[in-house]
């Protein structure tokens, strides 16, 4: 009887086997916009995510790979319940994603504190998790909000800008932009109006005092929709051609089919441009437009390299996700190739990087894209890294 009963067990175990190995997967939670007018970044985003795993064959490490896309809906509210729900009922590996700074403060500690789920996002970059609230669970591939800022101070200063107009939405990655531009600019500025997030499309009362003040230069922060808006109404206004403007995360792919010929001719700030001449940006430009139609924008950049540095990390512990200081340890080592170049992580698991001048103009083809003009910072580190007590 005793043998028999071994023997079943041992067939019942032999049969539940391939089940196991079946569901053993990485699995990443990818949190976005995917409803509403912002959804066309982050379908952007969704799109290099799903081009990545094409390039890696849709496995790390020799496990298959199980992304869960969630909409926040362009809410803090609700990005932090999706968090909630991919760690703790879908049990994900990685948190990736987050376009805006206030989805992401808020949804932070539901992703980090439980030790077991590690947060690596693909734009948002708020000052706070780069200086005091730094987390051995939270890596970027995107930037800290005030350094491509601080680099557009720094071309105000070499154009010979003495007096700025500066604008930006009223919640936390605009009040990071405009403090950045403060930090390193050193003229004046004459005046600072944060608008009305997400709600104000209306920038006519703002324009009005830029009128009134004469700068020598406006300075705005205005992503998605809000940047189509604005570069209508500053043209409406009969301001450009009249007062140079300088933009951040205002005129990207997404944008540019709407902006259209308004965006010509002004400069803008940007870790990653589409003509970065490496291999490993050649490719995903070129497999993107291919795949797409489009060029891809920056926040599809960075959700492309965000699943490349996951891929290292599970590449250099060949599939084994048990040890969670030594997924860290991997992540830290950044040993992908970046659509940007070199990459590598300050303290903060903030990228240090170079920061480069962006302008609009038409390819060969005629289509509206962007190119790099010059290369304004190297090798940039954000301010707030000293605040970070991890060393």
């Amino acid at each position: 009887m005793k043998i028999k009963m071994l023997a079943a067990a041992s067939a019942l175990a032999l049969l539940s086997a391939p089940a196991v190995a079946q569901d053993k997967a990485v699995k990443i939670g990818f949190i976005t916009t995917l409803s509403g007018p912002q959804a066309i970044i982050g379908n952007d985003m969704k799109n290099s995510v799903e081009l990545a795993l094409d390039h890696l064959g849709r496995k790390m490490g020799g496990l298959p790979v199980e992304v869960i896309y969630e909409d926040d809906s362009f809410k803090p509210d609700v990005g932090k319940q999706k968090s909630e729900k991919l760690v703790q009922q879908d049990k994900v590996n990685f948190v990736s994603g987050y376009i805006w700074s206030n989805v992401l403060l808020a949804s932070l500690k539901s992703v980090t504190d439980d030790g077991d789920t590690i947060l690596v996002g693909a734009n948002a970059g708020p000052s706070q998790i780069a200086g005091e609230l730094c987390n051995k669970n939270f890596f970027t591939t995107s930037w800290q909000n005030d350094q491509t800022t601080m680099a557009m101070g720094e071309k105000l200063n070499k154009a010979g800008v003495k007096k700025v107009y500066l604008m930006a939405p009223n919640y936390a990655a605009g009040k990071d932009m405009l403090a950045g531009v403060r930090r390193s600019y050193k003229g004046e500025v004459m005046g600072e109006d944060l608008t009305k997030w997400p709600d104000q499309l209306d920038f006519s009362a703002e324009l009005a005092k830029i009128q009134a003040a004469k700068p020598d230069a406006v300075f705005v922060f205005y992503p998605g929709a809000a940047g189509v808006q604005f570069l209508t109404q500053y043209s409406q206004a009969g301001l450009k051609g009249k007062i140079p403007l300088y933009t951040a995360f205002t005129i990207d792919a997404t944008t540019l089919p709407q902006q259209k010929d308004l965006a010509l001719g002004v400069l803008g700030a940007q870790t990653w441009v589409n003509d970065l001449p490496n291999d490993a940006n050649k490719k995903f430009v070129a497999d993107f437009k291919k795949k797409h139609g489009t060029y891809p924008s920056f926040y599809g950049q960075q959700s492309y390299d965000a699943i490349m540095l996951i891929n290292s990390a599970v590449v250099g512990l060949k599939g084994d996700l048990s040890n969670k200081d030594k997924i860290r340890a991997e992540l830290k080592k950044a040993n992908f190739t970046s659509t940007r170049g070199p990459f590598k992580f300050n303290t903060n698991n903030f990228p240090i990087q170079n920061v480069y001048i962006q302008e609009t103009v038409k390819d060969s083809d005629g289509n509206l894209t962007l190119k790099t003009v010059e290369t304004i910072m190297t090798d940039f580190k954000d301010p707030y890294h000293e605040k970070c007590p991890m060393k």
